[in-house]
C-alpha cells in the first residue's frame, strides 16, 4: 500500500505544525533570488529571520487609511483652523464661511494685527 499526498500519513505532531506554520513562497527573477540570498549569509539569517523582520517593520509602517486620513486632518485642523470663543457659552466657534473670514480679516486690519516679527520690528526702529 503506498501512500499519497495530503496528511494521512503525517504524525498528528506534524499536522499541527504545519498549520500553525504554513508556507511561504513566492516567484522571483534568479539574480533577486541569488542577492537575496548573498545578503542573508552576511547578515548571517534565514530567509524565516528576515521576513520576520519585514513582517514587523510593515506592521509599524501600515497604517490604516481611516487613521491615517484622521491624523491628517487633526494635523491640519490644529494649524490652520482659527477659532474665538463663543459670547454665550465660551466654546470655540471655528470661522468657516466666507463671509465671517471677510469680517476677521477688516477687524484684523483695522486693529493693526499682524505678524509679530513685523511688530517687533516696528518697536525696534526709533521713532524721529
Amino acid at each position: 500500500m503506498t501512500k499519497g499526498k495530503g496528511n494521512k500519513g503525517k504524525p498528528p505532531s506534524r499536522k499541527k505544525y504545519e498549520e500553525g506554520n504554513p508556507t511561504v513562497s513566492a516567484r522571483v527573477p534568479k539574480e533577486t533570488r541569488e542577492k537575496l540570498l548573498v545578503a542573508l549569509r552576511k547578515l548571517d539569517m534565514s530567509l524565516t529571520d528576515a521576513l520576520k523582520v519585514l513582517a514587523g517593520e510593515l506592521e509599524v509602517k501600515v497604517i490604516p487609511i481611516d487613521e491615517a486620513r484622521r491624523q491628517g486632518y487633526e494635523e491640519a485642523r490644529n494649524l490652520y483652523m482659527v477659532t474665538y470663543p463663543c459670547d454665550v457659552c465660551g466654546k470655540p466657534v471655528a470661522i468657516t464661511s466666507p463671509k465671517t473670514k471677510e469680517v476677521v480679516s477688516k477687524y484684523m486690519a483695522k486693529y493693526g494685527l499682524g505678524h509679530a516679527k513685523c511688530h517687533e520690528q516696528r518697536r525696534a526702529v526709533p521713532s524721529f
